[in-house]
């Protein structure tokens, strides 16, 4: 039984790592094996529990200076550990199917505390959602827990965007087709998140009814010194305005990444130059004191 348990770790662990390799047994794997379970059923109760606070990072218009919209993130503290990184949990919630139940639950929160915002004063923007390939490959349900918690929260439409990565897009490319047109039919935005870190066939903007392209800060970071980045960084901004696609920028840190964008039509930016994520109580007090703005 112990043999056959390693084993399967061992397995487990090859498959982490690529196809056609092999991995032997360690008694590290036990551990982490061990770790997983224990994060596992901590994040069961946390769904249970409610654990979860959504946080937002306004996105900004790079032309006028203001506000266009919101990104939703998720934070999970947990009573006894803290925060626990999005970057431990998420896999972990794709890999057991957990991720579904989360991701219904931003929905619903992220439409109706948007509106509450709203309804205080805050700029009509749009509320930008990341949608996992596990909720993608879900499409109805998907779109029942949009249209629901849209009716619930009298949130519209049109100020929801849903943010898909590529490898999301270009799994089942007809299907793929079916749910966006659906979702835009509802009015809704449709983003392309982490754009460029991909391995997919450009081919797939002219047929997607895709809205905003959002450039990765991976290619950000070093736009100012390092002359592949700004190369990329340029072309996918023209390669976006000859297809009339909007530009949204991620990670943007400094005047000078910010300088260059403005240089090449970047359409929109986020990042921490601007602000950092925060709760929705904060970014509506940060919004009346006027520190929400590129100037």
């Amino acid at each position: 039984d112990e043999l056959l348990r390693n084993a399967d770790m061992a397995m487990y662990h090859a498959k982490e790592e690529g196809k056609n390799n092999f991995q032997f047994f360690m008694p590290a794997m036990n551990k982490q094996a061990h770790n997983r379970l224990l994060l596992e059923n901590k994040l069961r109760n946390a769904i249970e529990q409610n654990h979860f606070q959504l946080f937002y990072q306004p996105q900004m218009d790079l032309k006028t200076g203001d506000i266009i919209g919101t990104e939703a993130l998720i934070r999970w503290f947990d009573p006894e550990q803290g925060m626990i990184s999005p970057a431990e949990f998420i896999p972990l919630a794709e890999d057991t199917g957990l991720i579904g139940q989360i991701g219904d639950w931003v929905i619903k929160t992220a439409c109706g505390e948007m509106k509450i915002l709203q309804d205080k004063g805050f700029p009509k923007v749009k509320v930008a959602i990341n949608v996992s390939a596990f909720q993608f490959r879900h499409g109805k349900h998907l779109a029942r827990v949009i249209s629901q918690s849209l009716v619930d929260s009298e949130y519209s439409a049109e100020l929801l965007a849903l943010e898909l990565t590529e490898s999301v897009l270009i799994d089942d490319i007809k299907e793929t087709l079916g749910i966006l047109n659906a979702m835009r039919g509802m009015g809704i935005t449709l983003a392309i998140d982490d754009f460029g870190t991909g391995y997919s066939s450009l081919s797939y903007l002219k047929q997607f009814p895709i809205d905003i392209l959002k450039i990765d800060q991976s290619f950000i970071r070093d736009i100012t010194t390092d002359m592949s980045d700004k190369a990329i960084v340029s072309a996918i901004i023209a390669m976006a305005k000859q297809l009339e696609i909007d530009v949204l920028a991620e990670g943007v840190e400094t005047l000078e990444h910010q300088a260059f964008l403005q240089s090449q039509g970047c359409d929109y930016v986020q990042g921490y130059l601007y602000c950092r994520p925060i709760p929705a109580d904060e970014l509506f007090s940060r919004w009346q004191n006027k520190e929400l703005t590129t100037g």
